[in-house]
C-alpha cells in the first residue's frame, strides 16, 4: 500500500500531495518549486524562518538542502533574465533591419509601370564589366548560406555567374538569411557591383567575375519541390556514380529539363542549322515558301498518313511538302525551300523516328542533269557543317560535356557513291542483299562505318536507288528503268535526306500514280499543274531533328526534338 501524506507549509500555501515512500525525489522537487514561489512572493526572503526551513516531512531542512534551494532560486532567476534579454534583442533587431528595403518578394508583375531600369545579361558579365554596377535578372540555380554570407549561382540560359551577399553596413543578417532561403529555380532580380575574383569560379561560365549583391528581389517564386534536379539532368552520361534522370521523367517535365545548359545548347544548335540552311539557300537565289499541311490525298502514297475529319469530308496531314514545292516551280519560282512540320503515321518506336518532325525541304529546276540538284544540296550540307563548326563551337562543347562524341567529319565537295557501289561494299563485308532491296537500318549503319573507314567522312551521298523502293513521283533512270534518278544522304550511317528528280510529265506521272494505287482524282490538281509547261526539277527533304541528333551523336532523336511526338507520346 502506498502511504500518502499531506504537507501544509505555514503561510499561504495550499495543500500539496506527495508520494512519501515511493517517489522522494518528486516530493523534494515539488517542495523546492513551491518554496521558490513563496520566496519570490515575499521579496526573496521568507517571512517565517521555520516555515521556510521545513521539509516535506515537516522537519527543518539541513544546510545542504538549504544551499540546494538557494541554487535553484538563482538558476531560475538567471534563466528568466536571459529569456527577457533575448526577447528584447530580437525585438530590437526586427526594429533595426537596416536592409529591409533591399530585399523582398515582389508583387506579381502585371505591367504596372515603366521605368528607366536597364538589365544586363549574364553572358555580358566579363572582366570589362568589373567596377560597374549592374541589374541582372536570372534564375537562382543554387544557394549556399554560411552564417553571415550567402553564395548564389545565377543562371541565364547557358550562362552562369556567382553572386555573393555578405553582412556589412548596408546588408543585414536578415537579408542574407532571406537570400539563402529563396527556392531554387526562382526568377530573381539582383543588383550589385561586378568584381574580379582571385581564383576562377570553375562552376560558372563567367569564371573571372562575380557580383557583390546588395539588392535582391524575387520576381517569380518557384515551388520548393522540383520534379527533377537541374544538376542530375545535366550530369555526364559516363558518370555512373551519381543520380541521372531517365528519359520519360525528362519528357514528362520538359519545361524543367529544357533549362539545363546542354539542352539550351542543343536547341541553340538546332536554330543554327535552320539559320545556316536559310542563309545559304537565300544566297543561292532560293525563295522561302510555306505550304499547306492539310491536304486532300496522301502526298507520299501508302498508309502512313494521318486522316482527319474535315467538315463533312476527310483530309490528311501532309507527309511532305513535296507536291506543293513542285507546283510552285511550275509557277516559275525556279528555286524554293520551306521549313515546317511533317507528319508520318508510322508506328515506329525507334531511336530515330517521330510522328511529327520539322522538314527542311529544297526544290529547284535544273538545266541539264539532276546532279545539279545533288551538288546544290551537298553544298548546303557543307555550309551547315562548316557553320556549326566555326560559329557554334561553344555550344557544341557544352553538349559534349554531357554527351561525349567524336567531332563530325565531312569532305568538300561531298562524297557521292552509287547505290550499287554501296551494296558492293556491304557484300564485301559479308552482307547478303540484292541490288533491288532497300537499305535496312543495320545495313545503313554498317555502310556508314565502312565509308568512314575508307574515306574518313561521316557524311556521304548515295545515288541511283532502285525505282521500286521510291515514291511515285520519282523519275526513272533513262538507261535502265529498274533504277531511278534518286538519292539519299547520310550522317554517321543514318539517312537524313531523301530526294530525286521529279516526274514533270503528266502522262508518266499518272502512270506512276496508278502503279502506286493512288486515287488520281485526289491528286488531279497536282497532275494538272504539269500540263501547261513544267521545267525539269528535283529536290529533297531533310529531317531537322535527325541532323542535330547525328551531328552531336545524341543517340536518340527525342533529345533533339523540343516536344517530341511518337506513337506513345502526345504530351506535353
Amino acid at each position: 500500500m502506498l502511504s500518502w501524506r499531506f504537507l501544509r507549509v505555514v503561510g499561504r500555501a495550499p495543500p500539496i500531495l506527495f508520494v512519501a515512500r515511493n517517489n522522494r525525489s518528486l516530493v523534494a522537487k515539488a517542495f523546492l518549486t513551491r518554496s521558490l514561489a513563496m520566496s519570490s512572493e515575499n521579496g526573496g526572503a521568507p517571512t517565517d524562518e521555520k516555515a521556510a526551513a521545513l521539509g516535506p516531512d515537516g522537519k527543518p531542512l539541513s544546510k545542504n538542502a538549504l544551499k540546494k534551494l538557494e541554487k535553484e532560486k538563482e538558476k531560475e532567476r538567471k534563466k528568466a533574465e536571459r529569456e527577457a534579454k533575448q526577447a528584447e534583442e530580437a525585438g530590437a533587431k526586427d526594429a533595426e533591419d537596416y536592409s529591409k528595403d533591399r530585399y523582398a518578394i515582389l508583387p506579381m508583375a502585371q505591367s504596372q509601370e515603366k521605368t528607366s531600369k536597364v538589365w544586363t545579361k549574364v553572358k555580358d558579365l566579363t572582366l570589362e564589366a568589373v567596377g560597374k554596377r549592374v541589374l541582372v535578372r536570372a534564375r537562382l540555380h543554387t544557394t549556399r548560406g554560411t552564417g553571415k554570407q550567402c553564395f548564389m549561382i545565377l543562371r541565364d540560359r547557358q550562362y552562369t555567374v556567382q553572386g555573393v551577399c555578405a553582412v556589412n553596413d548596408v546588408i543585414s543578417k536578415a537579408m542574407v538569411k532571406f537570400a539563402a532561403g529563396i527556392n531554387r529555380e526562382s526568377i530573381i532580380d539582383v543588383e550589385g557591383e561586378v568584381k574580379s575574383v582571385d581564383q576562377k569560379v570553375q562552376s560558372c561560365s563567367q569564371e573571372d567575375v562575380e557580383i557583390s549583391v546588395d539588392k535582391i528581389f524575387v520576381v517569380s517564386l518557384a515551388e520548393p519541390r522540383l520534379p527533377l534536379q537541374i544538376e542530375d539532368a545535366s550530369r555526364p552520361e559516363t558518370d555512373d556514380e551519381q543520380a541521372h534522370v531517365n528519359q520519360d521523367t525528362r519528357l514528362d517535365n520538359r519545361i524543367i529539363d529544357l533549362r539545363t545548359v546542354p539542352n539550351q545548347a542543343i536547341f541553340s544548335i538546332q536554330a543554327g542549322v535552320c539559320n545556316l540552311f536559310r542563309e545559304f539557300l537565300t544566297s543561292q537565289g532560293f525563295n522561302e515558301i510555306h505550304t499547306p499541311k492539310i491536304i486532300s490525298a496522301a502526298s507520299e502514297g501508302g498508309a502512313n498518313v494521318f486522316e482527319v475529319t474535315y467538315f463533312k469530308g476527310k483530309a490528311y496531314l501532309a507527309q511532305s511538302p513535296q507536291l506543293y514545292k513542285q507546283m510552285v516551280l511550275c509557277a516559275d519560282f525556279d528555286r524554293v525551300f520551306t521549313i515546317g512540320s511533317v507528319f508520318r503515321a508510322e508506328d515506329s518506336n525507334t531511336h530515330r523516328h517521330l510522328t511529327e518532325f520539322i522538314g527542311l525541304d529544297i526544290e529547284m529546276t535544273f538545266s541539264e542533269h539532276y546532279h545539279e540538284v545533288i551538288d546544290m544540296i551537298g553544298q548546303t550540307f557543307v555550309h551547315i557543317f562548316k557553320g556549326l563548326r566555326d560559329r557554334y563551337a561553344d555550344d557544341i562543347a557544352k553538349v559534349q560535356k554531357q554527351y561525349n562524341s567524336e567531332p563530325f567529319k565531312f569532305l568538300e565537295p561531298s562524297l557521292v557513291l552509287t547505290y550499287r557501289e554501296g551494296v558492293d561494299m556491304l557484300r564485301e563485308a559479308g552482307v547478303e542483299m540484292n541490288y533491288d532491296e532497300d537499305l535496312s537500318t543495320p545495313n545503313e549503319k554498317l555502310l556508314g562505318k565502312l565509308v568512314k573507314q575508307k574515306y574518313d567522312t561521316d557524311f556521304f551521298i548515295l545515288d541511283k536507288y532502285p525505282l521500286c523502293v521510291r515514291p511515285f513521283y520519282t523519275m526513272p533512270d533513262p538507261h535502265n528503268p529498274e533504277w531511278s534518278n534518286s538519292y539519299d544522304m547520310f550522317m554517321r550511317g543514318e539517312e537524313v535526306l531523301s530526294g530525286a528528280q521529279r516526274v514533270h510529265d503528266p502522262t508518266l506521272l499518272t502512270e506512276r500514280a496508278k502503279l502506286h494505287e493512288i486515287d488520281i482524282e485526289k491528286i488531279k490538281a497536282y497532275i494538272d499543274s504539269f500540263r501547261y509547261g513544267a521545267p525539269p526539277h528535283g529536290g529533297g527533304g531533310i529531317g531537322l531533328e535527325r541532323v542535330v541528333m547525328l551531328y552531336l551523336d545524341l543517340h536518340n532523336i527525342r533529345k533533339s526534338s523540343m516536344f517530341p511526338r511518337d506513337p506513345k507520346r502526345v504530351t506535353p
